[in-house]
């Protein structure tokens, strides 16, 4: 692959980008079959890979980046594949917390096309199932210890699950993405529970009883280690962002977190969990390096505060499990005179249950839509919202709904801006707007 030079960077960049935005016409295609005819046409990297995958319903991410930081503590060189970006593409692939640069993207893109159309590779394939193979053979590349995959959608048919991974780890299982998935429980474990492979170990959180029966039963018939938040990894009193963690061989007191909200908790308790599971692979990880793992774990876009005069808070709640979790996070982490709530949701979501836990909170709601295809009208919004209705107001374009909320927030008040990633991404560009691009 030729690096292209800098001054041909900025145009190549936006023609790459165009090229794989583009690629999104073919919505979603579950399947592997073409993201390894791609891997095959660049040279199977996800077969050098020494992958951690990490699966389940909400707080894939969070973990994913605490283990990073972990990891990148001990001295590995990590890579971290996730999955929305908040505001650059180059968000998605890093390697030790520095972004691909965009001339990376580029060069890399061009090559891999030129690759797959060498091979005869017909569409349609994703934009993840490219973005995927990019990701792998950059890590390849860069030579990482250890890479950290966040699974896009699902788990069984979503492109990551090439790959044969050290661990897996599926946080926890709640609704989303229904019609997808189907729309029980079990079916929806079902399809995360795809990524446990034959002798590697699981990791989980959930907590309902017929979804652990499904995953211990699948452990078991793929002779895999099966290890549960809960059982094998403990926390124990957990207040105001420090609590204690007792695992398989190690006891850590006063632990405490940079990300805010109990849940991070759980999070941070998985992330430790799969460092000792790593330790007996071979991966030896330090109790230093888990304690300044943990405090200095960032992760933008989950209860983040951007701005403090008045009080600005995004979090990326897309689903009724997000939204219970940051309506908590809101009575006891907060402290407000009004609370305004600004809020864009996708069609394809449960709207009504994510509406029906926050709006009773607020005082005032704005409705408003990220700059997406997929993004439900305010009017949708607004008839889903009911009685609480009457204490909302439509503003479509999302800088000025931003403009609106603070100018109705005081200096004792609370902003929250939430429904989707996609909202908080471009909330967070409005906040840190050297970040655009």
């Amino acid at each position: 692959m030729e690096r292209i030079n800098s001054s041909m960077g900025q145009s190549a960049y936006q023609q790459s980008l165009d090229y794989l935005y583009g690629l999104e016409k073919f919505g979603m295609i579950f399947g592997l079959t073409q993201v390894e005819r791609i891997l095959e046409a660049i040279g199977n990297p996800h077969r050098e890979v020494q992958a951690i995958h990490i699966g389940g319903t909400n707080g894939k991410g969070s973990t994913a980046a605490m283990i990073t930081s972990i990891l990148q503590k001990e001295g590995y060189r990590v890579g971290l594949y996730t999955s929305p970006h908040l505001i650059r593409f180059t968000e998605r692939i890093k390697v030790n917390g520095k972004e691909i640069e965009k001339e990376e993207v580029a060069a890399l893109a061009g090559w891999m096309r030129e690759r797959i159309e060498e091979a005869g590779i017909s569409h349609p394939f994703t934009f993840f199932d490219f973005t995927t193979a990019m990701a792998l053979y950059y890590f390849q590349q860069r030579m990482v210890d250890l890479a950290v995959l966040e699974v896009g959608l699902g788990g069984r048919l979503d492109s990551t699950n090439v790959v044969d991974p050290l661990l897996s780890i599926i946080t926890n299982i709640s609704k989303d993405h229904e019609a997808y998935l189907g729309k029980s429980l079990l079916k929806i474990a079902g399809e995360k529970a795809g990524i446990i492979k034959k002798g590697r170990p699981l990791i989980t959180a959930a907590t309902q009883p017929q979804v652990l029966r499904l995953f211990s039963k699948v452990c078991r018939e793929k002779g895999s280690l099966y290890f549960r938040v809960g059982r094998e990894f403990r926390y124990v009193g957990a207040e105001d962002g420090e609590f204690h963690y007792e695992g398989l061989h190690r006891k850590l007191w006063g632990l405490h977190l940079h990300l805010r909200g109990f849940h991070q908790i759980v999070n941070a308790t998985t992330a430790l969990g799969a460092m000792e599971v790593l330790d007996d692979l071979g991966y030896p990880v330090s109790t230093d390096a888990m304690v300044e793992g943990l405090r200095e774990t960032d992760w933008p876009g989950r209860l983040e505060v951007v701005a403090s005069s008045p009080k600005v808070v995004l979090d990326g709640a897309h689903n009724p499990a997000g939204a219970l979790v940051l309506g908590e996070s809101l009575k006891k982490e907060f402290q407000y005179q009004h609370l305004i709530l600004l809020i864009g949701v996708m069609k394809d979501k449960d709207i009504a249950s994510i509406l029906h836990l926050l709006a009773p909170l607020a005082d005032h709601i704005i409705l408003t839509k990220p700059n997406s295809d997929r993004a439900a009208t305010p009017a949708l919004l607004k008839k889903a919202l009911g009685r609480n209705g009457k204490r909302a107001e439509i503003i479509e374009d999302l800088k000025e709904a931003i403009d609106k909320g603070l100018s109705l927030t005081g200096q004792e008040d609370l902003l929250c801006i939430t429904g989707s990633l996609y909202t908080v991404g471009e909330a967070r560009a409005y906040f840190h707007p050297q970040g655009r691009s």
